[in-house]
């Protein structure tokens, strides 16, 4: 790329064409306020009219996230006329704002607190009439309040580029415009997977996860048996929350944390990920050998089965019928080790901490009940934990590395660490199915044909003769390019991997929000890298672990010996499968 000579407050500077003005004065040091460019990006550039700067040659003021640099321009932030009319567009912003501040779960997350901070905005500069609210809360999973929507769009641009949808969008016209499913409708009535990602991006409260703190509150009040199992991502990120870098693995310190708050036991999900690929590699190979229906697509991300049951309910017999691990974890606690430790399993209270919002809704589902339990009773998001932990004052950096609780259940293998990043599912179903057919294990646990962030990768595995075609995708905008390739009859794979996020379950729309504005130690790429990150995080609690392999956890081992046979046996399949239906889309 040709590089021009520009000035930034009069001081010359040597950037690449092609680049805002935006972005140029980012690389030159300058922070001009904004709410889009550098805080994910994906919004309606040039609506809210935060970044406006002086630049030669344009007429008047101009919205610098859109428009381009040229050779020779001089570029002035800090003119008065500039500085006030972005303190205007801040404070027009804040006249159709609810500031209940002190009530608002984005307290502290801001961005629109942020860049009032930055241009010096006054409250209630501006006063008049405001735009019609809407709040909705009918789903268990996301809420939204129109009160705090700024209508940046970034929710809108966030549905269509990672999953190629547009549940969202600009309703109504001019003063009355709000952002919402069509026809203002609920989440509810709205074919949405609930995944969050729209979350994650939200500059404000407007949409945010419906919290469950509460529920768990009152079960401890009731004097509940109240047990916590966290899922693999969660280790990866929970550090962000207490000014960690992205990417610290915090598994001990997470531990000793939801001890203090007050948890009976404290479990690893990733017991129920190896248990999962028990049952899951099991089903493949008698699919593969007695003519089932192929390819498998794994079924461990409900915002993917929700995405499925609404899109493509023609294709549910693909689903493997395996519940996700957190589900079958809580089956096994319900069950099993209520009878081991003597426990009425209508006085435990199962809390799972999970990555991701789809998971509060997938909790509800009637078909992950057993005798008309739940088989998790509430779902609290990576946040969510944050705010807990927070609540009870603890120094979480003060914490010691403390020990998961394994007795009877609970111990686990690298390989379900993995489940929290995408492959990392099919990875870990290869490694047994490898061996199951072989006896062998792989002389390498890595099996990183299956690793990466490409939309969609694919590899071939020979086992014993037989030759395996896999494919790995997440995000619906990948996953809808082999699901077509199904339904035309025209799919080559035999088993696939779908997860429901981009970069799967480490950035699910429940983990810590990564906004370069409240990130300033981290490098200014943060953005392409924090996937990358708290991956690694999770690939090296793998490679730390005495056991890699699920088939190898010797509590899997006697769960199996002691009670429920083998897999995918009548007992499992009471316990650990589960069944889908095809959702009415409402258009």
């Amino acid at each position: 790329m040709a590089k021009i000579n520009i000035k930034i407050e009069g001081m010359p500077y040597e950037v690449e064409e092609g680049l805002t003005i935006l972005e140029a004065a980012r690389e030159c040091g300058y922070e001009i306020p904004s709410l889009c460019a550098f805080n994910h990006g994906e919004c309606s550039r040039g609506s809210c009219r935060v970044c406006l700067v002086e630049a030669t040659g344009a007429r008047g003021l101009v919205a610098s996230c859109v428009y381009p640099v040229a050779d020779g321009m001089e570029i002035t932030i800090s003119s008065p006329k500039a500085a006030e009319a972005r303190r205007t567009s801040v404070e027009l912003l804040l006249s159709n704002h609810n500031r209940d501040c002190q009530e608002c779960d984005k307290n502290g997350k801001c961005e629109l607190l942020h860049v009032a901070k930055l241009t010096g905005a006054r409250d209630n500069a501006y006063v008049g009439a405001k735009t019609e609210v809407t709040v909705d809360k009918l789903t268990p999973s996301i809420k939204r309040d129109t009160s705090k929507c700024v209508l940046c769009g970034r929710c809108i641009e966030r549905c269509k580029n990672a999953h190629g949808l547009s549940v969202l969008g600009f309703e109504k016209r001019g003063f009355k415009t709000i952002v919402g499913p069509a026809e203002n409708r609920s989440f509810a009535d709205s074919p949405c997977i609930l995944c969050g990602q729209c979350v994650s991006v939200c500059p404000t409260g407007a949409l945010m996860e419906v919290s469950e703190i509460e529920k768990v509150d009152e079960a401890m009040k009731e004097g509940k048996y109240v047990v916590v199992q966290t899922a693999p991502a969660v280790r990866a990120a929970l550090g962000e929350e207490f000014g960690m870098p992205v990417g610290s693995l915090v598994t001990g310190k997470m531990v000793a944390a939801l001890r203090r708050l007050g948890f009976k036991k404290v479990f690893d999900t990733n017991f129920g990920a190896d248990l999962t690929i028990m049952e899951e590699a099991t089903e493949l190979l008698h699919r593969m050998q007695n003519g089932g229906t192929l390819p498998m697509i794994t079924s461990c991300s409900p915002g993917w089965v929700n995405y499925c049951e609404y899109y493509y309910g023609d294709l549910l017999p693909h689903l493997s019928s395996c519940k996700s691990p957190h589900e079958m974890f809580g089956a096994v606690l319900k069950s099993y080790y209520c009878e081991k430790q003597g426990i009425d399993p209508r006085d435990m209270f199962v809390v799972s901490v999970m990555p991701c919002t789809a998971k509060k809704y997938e909790k509800d589902r009637p078909q992950l009940q057993n005798d008309g339990m739940k088989d998790v009773d509430a779902v609290l998001t990576t946040r969510e934990l944050g705010k807990l932990i927070r609540r009870s004052g603890i120094r979480f950096d003060k914490l010691p590395d403390e020990e998961f609780d394994n007795d009877v259940v609970g111990d686990y293998t690298g390989a379900g660490v993995i489940f929290g990043v995408t492959g990392g599912v099919m990875e870990a179903a290869l490694r047994t199915a490898i061996f199951k057919v072989t006896g062998k294990e792989p002389e390498k646990a890595e099996l990183k044909e299956v690793r990466g962030f490409e939309g969609v990768r694919e590899a071939e595995y020979d086992l014993n003769g037989a030759k395996v075609k896999i494919a790995v995708a997440h995000g619906m905008k990948n996953a809808k390019v082999l699901l077509d390739q199904i339904r035309a009859g025209k799919s080559e794979y035999q088993f696939i991997e779908i997860m429901g996020c981009p970069g799967g379950c480490i950035a699910g729309g429940g983990q810590p929000y990564v906004k370069p504005c409240f990130l300033p130690n981290e490098d200014l790429n943060i953005l392409d890298t924090y996937k990358d990150k708290r991956a690694a995080a999770l690939y090296a609690e793998d490679e730390s672990r005495p056991y890699r392999f699920s088939h190898q956890n010797p509590q899997i081992i006697k769960l199996y010996k002691d009670y429920l046979g083998e897999p995918n046996s009548h007992k499992a399949h009471e316990l650990l499968h589960t069944t889908y239906a095809e959702k009415v889309r409402f258009n």
